[in-house]
């Protein structure tokens, strides 16, 4: 009996000194594993850009100027990275001029063809991300190719690496007129061609490969004659006194010189050259 009451009168102060707390707040009430999934499901997805736009893509793959194509973060032999479009029409050919005279323009007088616009590039950098309008786009008017540049943070510098792709592009989509009878290489296509070439005369110098400005020239040169003989390897080969593996050895050495034969054979139904 006395142990109980002794029990009984400390709990009573216990009880006194907790009373003014009143009953604890309700726990909140969470909604349903189920409820919760649905929800979610129901929640429209923002729509991410892809940077696909901003690329040039044959059959095949992603083309960047340099022989060895990849993506924005890939090496090249070129200055820089770029990403190609062609406003359309990037899986057809333009025959409504004369390449080789474009080709042959300073870069003012290309420059004055050309539309040119800005734009903030996006990417990661944090506080150095690039906040300015330095991204540069060319729009070659007579033709509509377009080239772009946006990897550096100088407008200046994108500028100049636009037109230098343009050239290019220049070089490998429009076409010209070849007369097959009177045929006779131009100096510009001898340069490229292996030393082993017959018609390849002592004057033309040294092979010059994808570093040399001069190589989209003679890869104008090229095209323009596989154009005329329906993308046929070795009809070319024969008025370039190559053996036809030797002049596919020489298309393959360069992906966009790859790309750019293999874009035109599928054109005429013909495999690709691997």
């Amino acid at each position: 009996m006395k142990i109980s009451m002794a029990i009984r009168s400390l709990r009573k102060p216990l009880l006194h000194r907790t009373a003014h707390l009143g009953n604890p707040p309700p726990l909140p009430s969470f909604p349903k594993l189920s409820e919760f999934a649905v929800s979610v499901a129901a929640r429209p997805r923002p729509i991410v850009a892809s940077s696909a736009a901003l690329e040039w893509r044959t059959g095949e793959r992603t083309c960047r100027r340099g022989g060895f194509f990849s993506g924005s973060s890939g090496h090249s032999k070129a200055p820089g990275s770029c990403f190609y479009s062609n406003g359309g029409a990037a899986s057809s050919s333009y025959s409504g001029g004369s390449g080789s005279s474009y080709l042959e323009l300073t870069d003012e007088e290309l420059m004055r063809q050309c539309e040119m616009s800005t734009f903030k590039s996006s990417g990661p950098g944090g506080q150095h991300r690039n906040k300015r309008e330095s991204a540069v786009r060319l729009k070659h008017i007579p033709t509509g190719i377009i080239a772009q540049a946006v990897e550096d943070r100088s407008q200046h510098k994108n500028r100049a690496s636009a037109l230098l792709r343009l050239r290019t592009l220049l070089a490998l989509k429009v076409r010209n007129a070849v007369d097959l009878e009177a045929y006779s290489p131009p100096k510009e296509l001898l340069q490229i061609l292996p030393l082993k070439s017959t018609v390849r005369g002592s004057d033309c110098g040294p092979q010059i490969g994808p570093n040399n400005p001069k190589f989209m020239l003679g890869v104008q040169a090229l095209l323009d004659l596989l154009s005329a003989l329906e993308g046929s390897v070795s009809e070319v080969a024969k008025l370039l006194g190559l053996s036809t593996g030797a002049l596919s050895r020489l298309i393959l050495s360069d992906d966009s010189l790859r790309l750019a034969v293999n874009e035109l054979r599928a054109s005429k139904g013909m495999k690709p050259l691997k």
